[in-house]
């Protein structure tokens, strides 16, 4: 894919170049040779012979050369916006795959962190059951509980394994990521450096340039031809001239209107597709800001969240070694306290990637 999208943009550029290219040149199309041989033939033939030679200069209409090399400059820049755009795309699916991964290590992360806690937890059960303290039946529910984390931690390890699997046929690099994206101002403002909205501006220029081009050229070139031709009649001797002619085609309706027609049609496009994008990327700049207020406050909720149902998980576990709490509240109390932990730490993830999507919008590269 990403191979695919550089050659187009290489194959862009080049053709711009070509154009500039063309639209310099002294003459409207290539020149042309002509070549021209007559004799008699049959009975009553002469002898009499002519051979004509002749070169012919297309030329341009006033003002053609002037808007061809508008319309490949419109071109080039046209060429260079839809560059910036793809590096822009690339990006998006760059900073989406990589926070995608933080939130896959971060659920490997929690899922280990619970089932060393409930490792820790059968331990300390099956010491108390051999004592007596406790029931067999608690080390069973200790068992289980640590069995039941230790598949969550299994699927865990398969989907951050998948998920970098993806990043490497994204990439080429079997490093997982360390994103990072640094707080925007929720005061910025959609202008024309962002580059959906640039190609779309230069996508309107080459418009308007291509109108211009069709609107200088009415007609066909005019040619001017200069020839040499040698004459030999019967006899021996032979005549010699040179000849100059100059081409004058006629721009008709039935030409030119289908071609102004068709370049004010796709000018009237550009025009609508411009206003359009100009709506669409101001809705989703607000939706992203509005996204990322919300990560915030959703962030430091499920931080003081986590941090209250630790420090109560840990009174009860204290309450627990005391032998002043059951075992199936404490646990209870361990699973409340490991899911909020984990949602503090998804949320972590979710909040770089409201970062992410807001500069997206904004149009700002990593």
């Amino acid at each position: 894919m990403r191979s695919v999208q550089a050659r187009e943009a290489g194959a862009q550029q080049r053709g711009a170049e070509a154009a500039r290219s063309a639209a310099g040149s002294l003459w409207a199309r290539s020149p042309a040779v002509e070549l021209g041989h007559r004799g008699d033939v049959g009975r009553e033939a002469s002898g009499r012979r002519e051979s004509e030679a002749g070169l012919s200069w297309p030329l341009w209409l006033p003002g053609q050369q002037t808007a061809r090399q508008n319309a490949a400059d419109a071109q080039g820049q046209l060429a260079q916006a839809q560059a910036r755009v793809l590096r822009l795309r690339l990006a998006g699916e760059l900073r989406e795959q990589a926070w995608g991964l933080q939130l896959l290590q971060a659920g490997l992360q929690q899922a280990e962190a619970e089932a060393k806690t409930l490792q820790e937890l059968e331990t300390d059960v099956e010491r108390r059951v051999r004592v007596g303290d406790l029931a067999r039946a608690d080390a069973m529910i200790a068992r289980a509980e640590l069995l039941a984390a230790s598949a969550q931690r299994t699927e865990a390890q398969q989907r951050l394994a998948e998920g970098r699997a993806r990043w490497q046929v994204l990439t080429g690099q079997a490093l997982d990521p360390a994103p990072a994206e640094p707080p925007a101002p929720e005061t910025a403002t959609l202008d024309e450096t962002h580059p959906e909205l640039a190609l779309a501006v230069h996508r309107l220029a080459w418009s308007r340039s291509q109108l211009e081009l069709v609107q200088h050229s009415r007609r066909e070139a005019p040619e001017v031809a200069v020839s040499y031709r040698q004459e030999q009649g019967g006899g021996a001797s032979t005549q010699d001239s040179v000849g100059v002619k100059l081409r004058l085609p006629f721009g008709t309706q039935d030409r030119n209107l289908p071609l102004e027609a068709a370049a004010r049609g796709e000018l009237e496009v550009a025009e609508t597709s411009e206003q359009r994008l100009r709506e669409q990327l101001g809705a989703s700049l607000a939706a992203a800001r509005l996204a990322l207020r919300s990560a915030q406050e959703r962030l430091e909720a499920e931080g003081e969240r986590a941090a209250l149902l630790q420090e109560r998980a840990g009174l009860l576990r204290r309450a627990f070694a005391a032998g002043e709490l059951a075992l199936p509240e404490l646990l209870r109390a361990l699973s409340a306290a490991s899911q909020a932990q984990a949602a503090w730490a998804r949320q972590q993830a979710a909040l770089g990637l409201a970062r992410a999507r807001y500069q997206q919008a904004l149009g700002w590269l990593p």
